[in-house]
């Protein structure tokens, strides 16, 4: 329900703020009086963050009036709600909690640390952190997942010439590249059992290369 308040103050006129947590969140909404001039109207409620209940709170503070949400950037949990208020029309701010934390007097509970919030953001005294739009989200989600998986890709290869080199199996003493084309066959042929350095040396794969750029490297025979 809404309740007065005793402060009269605003810039922002309807204004929304959001303690987001993992499972919950609490919503601080703050809005004018219409019966006394200069009043404000606050009202702070709890929803889960689930799809449902998230779309609940969109329809709760469009009915409001609200026209900017505010909320920090809590690990990843803030994103899901992001979006859906970003697709529900508001004008959705993300700020970093540093601009918040230092202000005296902030509250140690979610709900009261809503309401200051909320307090802060009609006043202007916060700043937007940059979120890129959906399809750079997107490209810059993929770029990094690449990352990630180049980084495993090469871990693996590391692990595998880890275990060649403790089975005293000399693979990258022969070859260049053992992810290489003879590389793959040599290990693979190692793999079905066979120990002969002369049928592994027939598996080699000679790449040419420049006059003057050759490097000296042991036989593929010298594998053990």
């Amino acid at each position: 329900m809404l309740a007065p308040t005793d402060d009269t103050e605003e810039i922002i006129e309807r204004v929304a703020a959001l303690d987001v947590g993992k499972a919950t969140l609490v919503c601080c909404a703050r809005i004018p009086d219409d019966k006394k001039t200069g009043r404000r109207l606050q009202e702070v409620q709890t929803y889960t963050t689930m799809t449902r209940s998230l779309l609940l709170m969109a329809d709760r503070l469009r009915c409001l009036g609200v026209t900017r949400v505010v909320m920090e950037a809590t690990f990843d949990y803030w994103k899901p709600v992001f979006y859906i208020l970003e697709a529900a029309g508001f004008e959705t701010w993300l700020v970093n909690a540093r601009d918040v934390k230092h202000l005296p007097g902030r509250p140690k509970t979610d709900k009261l640390d809503a309401v200051l919030l909320a307090k802060v953001a009609e006043r202007q005294m916060l700043r937007a952190s940059f979120v890129p739009p959906p399809a750079i989200r997107l490209l810059r989600d993929l770029t990094r997942y690449r990352v990630d998986l180049v980084e495993a890709r090469t871990a693996e290869k590391q692990r595998v010439e880890k275990l060649l080199e403790d089975a005293q199996i000399k693979l990258s003493v022969v070859a260049s590249d053992i992810f290489g084309v003879s590389g793959r066959a040599m290990m693979a042929t190692l793999i079905r059992g066979e120990r002969s350095p002369k049928t592994l040396a027939q598996l080699a794969r000679s790449s040419p290369q420049p006059s003057g750029m050759r490097r000296a490297r042991e036989p593929a025979s010298a594998i053990f």
